[in-house]
């Protein structure tokens, strides 16, 4: 039977062979699988590998969409957020049982609790195919020089790092600030292999170029509802723009969160009822409201790996104002793709935003640039098929650009 996968353009393509595999995906939580993963997934089965992918709170729609495709869901017991020991402890037993048990060739975790446990169960299994996708290194890591509370859970978080990973031998990260941490706190063994990956890429088929709408200027903001998302910039600088008699929407579109950063759902909905924002509430395809925007906006303080959400906007030709972030501004590119802000400048970010209501045109000319940018720089079957040779489930492609690889450094 053939089997096929995507090349570059997406047209489909004969899969090269390799010997089929058993792939453990390990994730934090369960629907990212669907919504960051999936499309790997198929790769990796349309390769012949069976695919494990263990969460944890898996809801009905998530695991039937993966058993659907052939890819057998587990659940592991992982608290996202929070160092709690014992809880942690439960986690490391069930992944070791679960390698254990079902013995997988290759595991891919990604984000800090199941590379810290995914690596550390693989580790105490003798498994040395466990190989961690950085998508950001988060909360611990936003800082330069984090004190109190941040700062101790930096201190955990290295230390988790070093005995859980030191027996990894390659590894994939985002961004560069990222790989520095990583390195300059010894997290990872200095003979381990990094590879740069653009992000979890965009399909641009599923996220197509559509019009700038009509009316009156929307600025669509999507992210978990955080202050270190920029929140509470894009609202002064919403503020300063009305006062100026400015006429336009911000749309706020994500879920509130446990995060003591978070802002609460009182606040949003006080926030609604003023006229300020219009608040969404969470959704699982942003296609809609990407479709009714004119500009995407994502002022976050935080480095972020890649943002997806960016990926996405870029994709459906909307362009975007983020702020110089790691993983931000370097994705959009300053007068490409949108335009780039200071982070945590109000100011900035309205004149960025008065830039779009001045020229009406800006956004459908940036929002072209951007499709074009991520389509060159991010596109899905690109980062895939560079997953999958680096990892050993595929064959080298006949024609392929080199990976960006970093190697050890003291």
């Amino acid at each position: 039977m053939n089997r096929f996968t995507r090349d570059l353009e997406g047209a489909q393509v004969p899969a090269p062979a390799v010997a089929p595999k058993t792939v453990l995906v390990i994730a934090g939580l369960a629907w990212s699988l669907v919504n960051f993963r999936l499309t790997l997934m198929q790769r990796m089965m349309a390769n012949g590998h069976r695919v494990l992918a263990a969460a944890p709170d898996f809801d009905p729609e998530t695991e039937t969409r993966l058993r659907a495709e052939g890819i057998e869901p587990l659940t592991v017991p992982m608290h996202r957020t929070g160092l709690n020991p014992s809880q942690d402890v439960q986690t490391l037993r069930a992944l070791r049982k679960l390698i254990r048990d079902r013995r997988p060739d290759v595991i891919l975790p990604y984000t800090m609790k199941p590379i810290v446990y995914g690596c550390l169960a693989a580790r105490l299994e003798r498994h040395h195919r466990c190989y961690p996708l950085f998508t950001g290194l988060g909360y611990a890591f936003s800082e330069d020089a984090p004190q109190g509370k941040r700062r101790v859970v930096r201190r955990v978080a290295i230390e988790l790092h070093r005995r859980a990973l030191r027996a990894v031998r390659l590894g994939f990260y985002y961004n560069s600030a990222d790989l520095q941490d990583l390195r300059r706190f010894r997290m990872i063994p200095e003979e381990a292999r990094m590879v740069a990956i653009p992000g979890s890429g965009a399909d641009t088929d599923h996220f197509a170029a559509t019009p700038i709408p009509d009316g009156i200027p929307v600025f669509l903001f999507v992210a978990r509802m955080l202050r270190s998302k920029g929140i509470s910039d894009l609202l002064q600088a919403a503020r300063i723009l009305r006062d100026e008699g400015r006429a336009f929407r911000l749309e706020l579109l994500g879920p509130t969160d446990s995060n003591p950063d978070a802002i609460d759902a009182e606040t949003l909905q006080l926030l609604h009822d003023s006229g300020e924002i219009i608040y969404h509430g969470a959704t699982r395809d942003v296609r809609p409201y990407l479709r009714a925007c004119h500009v995407f906006v994502l002022p976050t303080r935080l480095r972020e790996g890649v943002p997806r959400t960016i990926l996405e906007a870029m994709s459906s030709a909307r362009a975007v104002i983020t702020t110089d972030a790691p993983g931000c501004g370097e994705t959009v590119g300053d007068g490409e793709g949108g335009v780039v802000v200071p982070k945590g400048d109000p100011v900035a970010l309205a004149g960025a935003m008065r830039r779009f209501l001045d020229d009406p045109d800006l956004a459908a000319r940036m929002g072209r640039q951007a499709r074009e940018r991520v389509r060159r720089n991010n596109d899905i079957h690109a980062v895939n098929r560079l997953l999958l040779t680096e990892m050993g489930l595929e064959a080298e492609p006949r024609i392929a650009s080199p990976p960006a690889i970093e190697h050890a450094v003291a």
